[in-house]
């Protein structure tokens, strides 16, 4: 939360849902100015800063998309919207999405779900959060990025836990960069599980001349290279036991001592380690030394897939696009909003990595620079109906794809209501009824006709 209370500019006519709505700000500690009317707000909006704003789209004088237009065309320094709308008004909430508001709610509000909205928004105005964000736009990620804030002056190894190609490289490089990385200090990153075995300790500590065969010249190793900033070690479940012990030492010591030579050299370095195992199971199945494990578990920072963080999905695809239209001139690449769809309702069970992948796939095969579903399915594992031939319509294209991703998930869950919820991102009502609407059953409960 902001040091200051969050300071709400809600817009609203209707006087049940503005008294109610500005009960519960209180309640939850926001401060909040509520107005009746487009107008006055957009008087109030000129005149004082907000932290958030929301309001209703429907107005007795000024529409709410009319408002959120006349700010961005005055230039008025605008915060977050976040709009509420009637059904029949979806497709223009949707419109305001394009054009830079945060968010939309449907009617019936769910005031919780608006409040929980609130509190998202709030931690990403938070002013211990970088102003540009560069890891992601979920709360978890913003969450991450925060943390990363107070530890980059912080002592004590970090370890970055995730599934592969979830980003933990990236996560690793904005801890070094929010330090002393931004001073030229060196960041290098190791893969531990890509160089064999054999040569894993010349690399990590370096050698002498003529130390052993094929030793030509001296060689300072990843230790020394990386003396006075970061050193990366990725995957460092898959380091051998022998290496292990080495790797306890240089930490408790501070020290590294090349092949070939008896005399230690003082390291300053900064170490950040990752792995996409679970270490703590691999230390009671003892293949990875427990006191080694606490030297590297000070800090732990967990990052979860991007399956579970789906607000990261659109905002990371967009980067990618960007820099694919950088890379290559001429027409920057867009997304149709069908496109969108598809990249949404993908589970991206490579994470990141497969994302950015997909983007680069699509910029290059695409014939359009408007790419579309067509461009983006390429392998992903989708059913016949939805990877076959046109000829239906979009609706029915974009059904299969739901049903397909739902029954995906389902069977990885063992057809598991809650958890499967949980991991498709909604509740569990809303997963029965869109079961029932796909006539999704789990084999053995379907009865034949």
């Amino acid at each position: 939360m902001t040091s200051e209370p969050l300071r709400i500019c809600l817009i609203e006519d209707d006087e049940l849902m503005g008294e109610a709505l500005g009960e519960r700000f209180e309640m939850e500690g926001f401060a909040h100015d509520w107005h009746k009317c487009g107008r006055d707000a957009l008087l109030a909006l000129q005149r004082r800063r907000y932290s958030i704003v929301v309001s209703d789209i429907r107005l007795p004088d000024l529409s709410g998309d009319a408002l959120f237009a006349e700010l961005r065309q005055t230039k008025t320094a605008t915060p977050p919207f976040l709009f509420m709308t009637g059904h029949g008004a979806i497709d223009q909430a949707v419109q305001l999405l394009k054009l830079g508001a945060a968010d939309y709610l449907p009617k019936p509000l769910d005031v919780d779900a608006l409040i929980r909205r609130i509190r998202e928004l709030g931690i990403a105005l938070d002013p211990a959060t970088p102003d540009n964000c560069v890891l992601g736009m979920s709360t978890s990620m913003r969450r991450i990025e925060q943390m990363l804030g107070r530890l980059a002056t912080a002592d004590g190894t970090v370890l970055i836990t995730g599934e592969s190609g979830v980003g933990k490289e990236q996560v690793a490089r904005r801890l070094h960069a929010l330090g002393e990385g931004g001073n030229g200090r060196p960041f290098v990153p190791v893969n531990c599980a890509a160089i064999p075995d054999t040569l894993l300790e010349a690399e990590m500590f370096g050698f002498e001349k003529g130390a052993f065969t094929g030793a030509m010249k001296e060689r300072r190793g990843y230790f020394e290279q990386a003396d006075g900033g970061t050193l990366f070690l990725d995957e460092v479940g898959d380091m051998p036991h022998t290496m292990q012990v080495k790797l306890l030492r240089a930490i408790q010591e501070r020290t590294v001592t090349r092949i070939g030579s008896e005399s230690p050299i003082r390291i300053n370095v900064r170490l950040v380690c990752a792995t996409h195992e679970d270490l703590r199971q691999l230390v009671i199945a003892g293949s990875f030394r427990e006191d080694l494990y606490y030297r590297i578990n000070v800090i732990h920072v967990p990052i979860p897939p991007l399956r579970e963080r789906r607000d990261d999905i659109l905002w990371l695809a967009r980067r990618f696009l960007e820099e694919q239209s950088a890379k290559r001139g001429g027409t920057p690449f867009s997304f149709t909003a069908a496109a969108e769809r598809i990249l949404l309702s993908h589970p991206w069970p490579g994470n990141v990595r497969e994302l950015k992948h997909c983007i680069e796939r699509a910029c290059i095969l695409g014939d359009h620079p408007q790419l579309g579903p067509e461009a983006l399915l390429g392998d992903m594992p989708m059913p016949a109906a939805v990877g076959g031939p046109a000829g239906g319509t979009l609706g029915s294209h974009l059904d299969a794809c739901e049903k397909h991703y739902i029954e995906q998930t389902l069977a990885a869950h063992t057809w598991r209501i809650g958890e499967t919820a949980e991991t498709l991102g909604i509740s569990g009502k809303n997963l029965w009824e869109k079961m029932r609407k796909h006539d999704i059953a789990k084999p053995d409960k379907r009865t034949s006709a």
